[in-house]
This record gives C-alpha cells, sequence and structure tokens, in this order.
C-alpha cells in the first residue's frame, strides 16, 4: 500500500538500512519500535527522547533487535487494520447513499496504460440517452482524464491524491453532492493507476471491474491476485493490439479464472468499437 494510508511501513535510507516510517500520529524508535504519540510502553512508563535514549550498541544480541522487530511489525499491521476499519465504515456509508438513491456504482481499476480514460470515453457516448451517468476520476495529479470525459453526457469530477496511489471512501464521499443529481442511475469510479492498493479500498460500490491489457502480458493476473479475485468482472482491453504484441489471450483468461473461477471476462477494443456491444448491453442490464 502507500504512504498516504499509512501501511508503507518501510523505507530505504541511503545506506541500505531498512527503517520503519510511521504513519501521522506515531513515532518509531531507532529500534524499530512503533508507538503512538501519547502511548506508553508495554511497562506502562513513557518513553523519553534524549540524545542518549535509544542507542542501541553493537554488542547487543539478534535476540533483542528480533523482538522490537517483531513488534513493530505486529504494530504496523495494527494500524493497516485500524486504516482499512475505518475506510469501510465510510464505505458503508457511501454505499446507504447510493441505495437509496438506487444508483449503481462500479470501482474500475487496472495499472496505468490501460485504457480505463478511453473505455469511458466511448462507453459515456454509448450511454448517452440512455443512462444517466456520473463519472470520479482519481490520479495522483492532473485534471487530464477528467477533461477527455468532458462533453459526454455525464458529470464528472477528478479527485488529485497527491501522493496517495489509490481513492478512500471519505475522499469519494465529499465530492458526491457535486457529482451526483436526482437523475444518475450509474457511477463510474476511475481508481488511480494501480493493480495493488485499489483493490483493499472499498468505496461503497456495487463491484469492482479489473481491466488488462494486451500488452500487460497474460501474466498479471498470477502476479496480482487481488484484485483478479475481487473483481466481478475482468474486461481485456486493447484487442486491436494482438496482431502486433506477443500475447495469449488463451492462458490469459485461464490465469483470470485460477484466481476468480466464474468472472464474467469482456475481451474488447474501446478504439475499433470490438466487442463493445456486450460491454454496453451489460451495463444497460445493470440498472433495468
Amino acid at each position: 500500500m502507500c504512504e498516504n494510508c499509512g501501511c508503507s511501513s518501510v523505507k530505504i535510507d541511503i545506506k541500505g538500512k531498512k527503517k520503519t516510517k510511521a504513519p501521522v500520529g506515531y513515532h518509531v524508535h531507532d529500534d524499530g519500535t512503533m508507538h503512538g504519540d501519547h502511548d506508553t510502553n508495554d511497562k506502562g512508563h513513557h518513553h523519553h527522547h534524549g540524545d542518549e535514549h535509544h542507542t542501541h550498541e553493537n554488542a547487543h544480541d539478534e535476540d533483542h533487535h528480533d523482538h522490537h522487530a517483531v513488534k513493530g511489525e505486529r504494530r504496523v499491521i495494527e494500524l493497516e487494520r485500524k486504516v482499512l476499519e475505518k475506510n469501510d465504515m465510510a464505505a458503508e456509508e457511501n454505499r446507504r447513499f447510493f441505495d437509496g438513491r438506487g444508483i449503481t456504482v462500479v470501482n474500475i481499476i487496472s495499472s496505468p496504460g490501460s485504457g480505463k480514460t478511453m473505455l469511458l470515453e466511448k462507453t459515456l457516448d454509448r450511454l448517452k440517452g440512455r443512462i444517466s451517468c456520473a463519472v470520479i476520476v482519481g490520479d495522483i495529479q492532473s485534471d487530464n482524464d477528467a477533461r477527455r470525459l468532458q462533453g459526454k453526457g455525464a458529470k464528472v469530477f477528478q479527485i488529485e491524491t497527491k501522493s496517495s496511489c489509490h481513492l478512500n471512501a471519505e475522499q469519494v464521499a465529499k465530492v458526491l453532492p457535486k457529482v451526483i443529481d436526482r437523475n444518475t442511475k450509474l457511477l463510474f469510479i476511475e481508481n488511480v493507476g494501480n493493480l495493488v492498493c485499489p483493490a483493499a479500498f472499498d468505496l461503497g460500490e456495487n463491484f469492482k471491474i479489473a481491466l488488462l491489457s494486451i500488452p500487460e502480458g497474460e501474466d498479471k493476473p498470477v502476479k496480482y491476485p487481488v484484485i483478479f479475485s475481487n473483481a466481478k468482472l475482468v474486461i481485456i482491453t486493447k484487442n486491436d493490439l494482438l496482431p502486433y504484441i506477443d500475447c495469449d489471450v488463451r492462458k490469459m483468461r485461464k490465469f483470470i479464472r485460477q484466481n476468480n473461477p466464474g468472472v464474467f471476462i469482456f475481451e474488447l477494443s474501446a478504439k475499433t468499437g470490438e466487442g463493445m456491444d456486450a460491454w454496453i448491453e451489460y451495463l444497460v442490464k445493470l440498472t433495468e
């Protein structure tokens, strides 16, 4: 996961030594032990920081270092759990909001450059006049994708996540009044390009969609199994590039279904329109 959500718990300093990096509101000692800013240690006394305090000599035995490493790791895992629990509560609030208004929400997740925005451009064009849509776009920086989607008959709002590699439920909640109106029936959330962190964060969606493009190769479901296991459907994109790229689509489908045997798989090219009819009819049926 990433620094913003508190799960980037290890960094490498210029000397090549691993150091634990604490989320906001916590501090880390040289031995790797992590504490809240107002925590006490296991014996009930407060830690005091001084130039001489927590100085570890090479003479300390390996068991001492192992003890602190395990303790630090345990605290990091606990912090990650709390971050996800907080996000899940916000996601449930979002879900109640969507359910109460009869809005279907899909969370689109993929690597950068897999074709999410192109697919949405063509999808919004085809759904114009049939389904009232809205789009929330997540990117670390810039509103390039949101500008591409303007004028397609849907309200679009861009969230710049800055240093965060995924959207979270609270960010989505804050912008809903700006993008949802009483006619909205289908909300697309185009997540930050990343196959890892977005898979872990529920946004209140009905389901996740994973995109996998032909240039990425067939082995991505093996390397990044979580998103392909959690997705309700997988869209194999950029099929128009098959004549030019060494990619075994049969093997790609096999790897996807190893993670998720019952998953729907669409194969299409948003550029040429091949396979788009089936995708559009699927979306129409979702909102009927």
